[in-house]
């Protein structure tokens, strides 16, 4: 099965809606929505789930070619790093404002993407404002998709649809890739490169003390134990002139794509200063992925005065820090003496073998329901939560569907209950399992 999921990237000028769009895709404003433009600047991934497919959307900013202005200039930047990832592009344009110059000059710039381009008008609430979309076809990139994302009215649905047409469906079986792709992510000089180098045994990737060296993911194959690995090395700075977001939000932006393409992240943490607020998102980035993940504390060999308990400390401290990683392996190396370098295959064969992991239907629904009896949930307006049945849907990671009588019934709290005990019970060491709720007979009604 493949793990790429494709991204779809939304581009327009400013105050077009494409933020309000990705809002009503997502069901919550995780996007910054406001009447002045240009609100959103950094370009922001949201996964979305449609017809049983799911893909990756980018929100970016709006932009305007060609303008000089200092932050439009990033914004742009921001634009081109992120229709480089996409597989289609969302060209979302004001049906109330009508066509604008500024329109034509990104629908130009687009088509020398040679990506497939779904022109969308936007901002039609009624529909006897529909006509307004119709000057859209000067710019010769097809029928307009005219919709209300405000509302989620018009032809949203029919642009989704035609969206994923051609994507396969998550978790159809499909013969399983031999090689177990693990990508090497982590702050900008943290040691990637020098990791990948010593795993591969041979300079293959330009090793330097100056951050940003490598500037593309590169992928080597490898085996170990006679299994076969890829080996994906991300730091993937790409340097534009006078951007001026700062070097650690690009190694977060690069190291997303491979992260979404890998089975098993190795997040890269440098032992002298430990766990930053940059792993920290990274690491989030990773779990909400849905991929495996292993820290590895990199050199290992320049921390002083450690005694026999150092490492028991560190993870403890790590542990405090960022409580959500409890259940991620952790290994402490060294790339420039390869202490315990070969602790990466080892781990990472580990993970994989969780990933990959199937519970049976009968021991599920026994683990589910000892779970229910031990702490049956409180009741909410004299109506208690219900569990019927549950089943593993997936794995890569393992996902779980339990059907009950009221999905508002379901609280926080008991969801955090429930997967802790399958947790508990089944390990998944190093793998962001998920859990969703159904309700019966919930399929039919769609």
């Amino acid at each position: 099965m493949s793990n790429k999921r494709e991204i779809i990237a939304i581009v327009g000028r400013p105050n077009v809606g494409k933020s309000t769009f990705v809002n009503r895709l997502i069901g919550s404003r995780k996007s910054i929505v406001d009447d002045a433009p240009g609100v959103t600047r950094d370009r922001i991934y949201f996964d979305v789930s449609w017809c049983g497919k799911e893909f990756t959307v980018i929100d970016t900013g709006g932009i305007i070619p060609n303008d000089e202005d200092e932050i439009m200039k990033n914004i742009f930047a921001q634009v081109e790093l992120a229709l480089d990832e996409a597989d289609k592009i969302i060209f979302m344009v004001d049906a109330k404002d009508g066509i604008n110059p500024v329109d034509i000059e990104i629908a130009n710039y687009l088509r020398r993407s040679n990506k497939p381009i779904f022109l969308t008008a936007n901002k039609v609430d009624t529909i006897d404002k529909s006509a307004y979309a119709y000057d859209f076809y000067q710019l010769a990139l097809g029928q307009p998709y005219i919709i209300s994302a405000l509302h989620g009215s018009g032809g949203v649905g029919d642009l989704l649809d035609k969206i994923v047409d051609d994507m396969d469906e998550k978790c159809q079986e499909e013969e399983d890739e031999k090689s177990i792709k693990i990508a090497i992510v982590g702050r900008p000089n943290a040691g990637k490169s020098s990791i990948v180098n010593a795993l591969l045994n041979e300079n293959r990737l330009i090793v330097s003390d100056i951050s940003g060296t490598t500037r593309d993911s590169i992928n080597s194959k490898l085996k170990f134990e006679n299994e076969e690995y890829t080996i994906i090395d991300t730091a993937g700075i790409r340097k534009k002139s006078k951007v001026d977001y700062g070097v650690e939000k690009f190694a977060v932006d690069r190291s997303i794509r491979a992260i979404r393409e890998c089975d098993i992240a190795i997040l890269v943490i440098d032992a002298t200063i430990g766990l930053t607020d940059q792993d920290k998102k990274i690491s989030q980035i990773i779990v909400e992925a849905g991929k495996g993940i292993i820290l590895a504390i990199n050199k290992w060999d320049i921390v002083e005065n450690k005694d026999a308990y150092s490492t028991v400390k560190y993870e403890k401290k790590i542990e405090s820090e960022a409580p959500f990683l409890n259940f991620v392996p952790k290994i402490f190396i060294s790339a420039v003496t390869k202490q315990r370098i070969n602790s990466i295959f080892i781990e990472a064969k580990k993970v994989y073998e969780q990933y990959k992991k199937r519970i049976s239907t009968s021991l599920l629904n026994k683990i589910v329901n000892e779970a229910y009896v031990i702490n049956p949930p409180t009741s909410f307006k004299g109506k208690r939560l219900k569990i019927y049945y549950s089943t593993q849907v997936c794995d890569s990671p393992p996902t779980f569907v339990i059907f009950i009588n009221d999905k508002k019934l379901v609280k926080d709290s008991y969801k955090r209950y429930l997967e802790n005990q399958l947790r508990e019970s089944f390990g998944f060491i190093g793998v962001p399992f998920r859990v969703s709720f159904r309700e019966r007979g919930e399929d039919k009604r769609k």
